[in-house]
């Protein structure tokens, strides 16, 4: 079978937005650059799209014009290495996911344990957030909801009030295992986060699990956040103000 026939099977087996380069082709070493001329050549007739350099994508065609890939697959290499959870989507890329916003943003965050400066990728920004605990599948969403937490200011088009009772709709779905799990994973989180975090959980009659949370904070020390006394009852034990 040709290099040529071989590389159009393989991607009309593709799923339609997988983005893939020339090492997804088991093919000799040493024919690395014919796979990749096959590849531009599928660019130039229509039949895949260029993300990047290197990186290509099976489009998906609608009335409305071909569709982007999912943010998931245009940055997969920067979550995972060899089946090892690297990072995960934080910040503008799951709060709508969440229900915080109703925004789409072309900023892609990722929270990874080692950063790297911002770069771009096609129409998107890709950007980092630091997560000092150990990433791991199962823990995900819960980190996701604690840099919403951590961010809550920079939610765009969301309230500080609107985004805590939808904090508080996520935390109340969680099953006791995770709401416990959460509340340890923000022990590396700021002290507002914990504060924010503490009081949410409080007012869902959690108070059993946030004592943890409490003796790691300053009694001294007030956290601004604007009108959240309006939503929350439990801001005057946390200091938040």
């Amino acid at each position: 079978m040709k290099i040529s026939e071989y590389i159009a099977l393989t991607i009309d087996r593709l799923p339609k937005g997988y983005v893939f380069t020339y090492v997804n082709f088991n093919t000799e070493v040493n024919k690395k650059e014919a796979v990749i001329k096959v590849l531009n050549r599928m660019v130039e007739s229509g039949k895949i799209a260029k993300l990047s350099k290197g990186k290509y994508y099976k489009p998906e065609n609608t009335p409305f014009g071909s569709l982007q890939p999912n943010q998931s697959q245009v940055v997969k290499d920067l979550l995972e290495d060899n089946g090892k959870i690297i990072g995960y989507l934080t910040g503008y890329s799951v709060y709508n996911k969440l229900g915080l916003t109703t925004q789409v943003s072309n900023t892609i965050q990722i929270g990874r344990n080692e950063i790297r400066p911002n770069f771009k990728r096609e129409r998107y920004i890709i950007s980092f957030i630091k997560q000092k605990n150990t990433i791991t599948k199962e823990n995900i969403l819960l980190l996701q909801v604690l840099d919403a937490i951590r961010y809550i200011k920079k939610i765009p088009d969301a309230t500080i009030e609107s985004s805590c009772m939808q904090l508080s709709v996520i935390l109340k779905n969680l099953s006791d295992k995770d709401k416990s799990t959460i509340v340890r994973l923000a022990l590396k989180y700021s002290p507002a986060t914990r504060a924010l975090l503490g009081a949410l959980l409080d007012e869902l009659q959690q108070t059993s699990i946030t004592e943890q949370l409490y003796k790691t904070l300053n009694p001294i020390t007030k956290y601004e956040l604007s009108n959240v006394g309006k939503v929350l009852s439990t801001t005057e034990k946390w200091n938040i103000i």
